[in-house]
């Protein structure tokens, strides 16, 4: 039985990833600049290794950016004439990975100029973040080009929130044609990722209004909560201090998020949420009880299908020679 259920499993796997290249083409570029994905993949692996965080800094800007106008860049922009932009909403202040592109940009411009879109970009750096950590590798089909608009308020709407519960982020993700299992497995980029605690600490000081520690949030491990409220987060209103995601393993791709979910130890309330789901808590045991391999599987084929949203191509948008502005006309 699990042979068939894994073999199942697989099947749609293929067919996502399958669908999600329908608009897109693996090797885009193969021919009008071939060198594009080995510049892009040598500067992460190359400078990943010093500043690891940044890993899960590109996967996020990534997911950030199709979950607001597409996967078309537009989270890069700058504000212009005092309206602002993506990067300016609360979700995105803590986004570190805009310098980093914008270096492997004018390397990718200076090789071969106009050719290569910052969409493709981040959508390649976001999969070779994940491989120097230790994840899967996938083939990212490209042809995306950039977006010419940038709004915070957008942002703000469309990204879902660290407080959301199962149904509100289902929802979130449904409109953007991804499903429960694309929820479950795209969660679990959080096996590298961080934290800041005023994105938590209502789960650790004032879940219900009573305020204290005594008023934790139920549903997360109080031998946890109290270890966050003591090392980690003494104060409420703490908005600096990082804490881990997947303790121990943050700078490894690996189950660990999923484990430390199931013993209640999910950061967020939307990590928490996973397991409130009997489908959801289900897809967790699956891949946390198989082989290693079919975690890495099942997340390389969501990510292929969420960097296929709304994209742009053939002669919409444009390729930006900056990525944080519009090209100039």
């Amino acid at each position: 039985m699990a042979r068939i259920a894994l073999a199942a499993l697989l099947l749609v796997v293929a067919v996502l990833a399958g669908g999600a290249r329908a608009q897109l083409m693996e090797g885009f570029y193969a021919h009008s600049c071939p060198p594009a994905e080995k510049i892009i993949k040598d500067y992460v692996m190359e400078h990943i290794p010093r500043v690891p965080g940044i890993a899960a800094t590109l996967l996020r800007t990534h997911f950030h950016d199709c979950f607001v106008r597409g996967c078309d860049a537009s989270v890069l922009l700058n504000a212009t004439g005092g309206n602002e932009a993506e990067k300016d909403a609360a979700p995105n202040l803590t986004l570190r990975s805009f310098g980093f592109i914008d270096r492997i940009k004018a390397i990718v411009e200076k090789e071969c100029p106009g050719v290569v879109s910052c969409a493709d970009i981040l959508a390649l750096a976001a999969r070779d973040s994940v491989v120097v950590t230790g994840g899967p590798f996938w083939s990212v089909p490209t042809g995306r080009r950039d977006g010419t608009v940038s709004i915070k308020q957008e942002a703000l709407d469309q990204i879902p929130a660290p407080t959301m519960n199962f149904t509100e982020l289902l929802q979130s993700f449904q409109n953007k044609s991804l499903n429960l299992a694309d929820l479950v497995w795209l969660s679990g980029a959080h096996t590298i990722g961080i934290g800041h605690c005023n994105s938590f600490s209502e789960r650790l000081y004032n879940f219900t209004g009573r305020g204290g520690p005594g008023d934790a949030d139920p549903s997360l491990d109080p031998a946890y909560a109290a270890n966050l409220r003591r090392t980690k987060c003494p104060t409420p209103t703490d908005n600096t201090t990082i804490v881990e995601m997947d303790p121990g393993s943050f700078r490894t791709f690996d189950l660990s998020y999923y484990r430390g979910v199931l013993k209640r130890r999910g950061l967020f309330q939307s990590d928490a949420a996973l397991i409130t789901n009997a489908a959801a808590k289900a897809d967790i045991l699956s891949v946390v009880n198989g082989p290693p391999v079919l975690f890495f599987q099942v997340f390389a084929a969501s990510m292929v299908k969420m960097g296929a949203i709304e994209v742009k191509t053939g002669s919409e948008g444009e390729i930006r020679k900056h990525c944080a502005v519009v090209n100039k006309h």
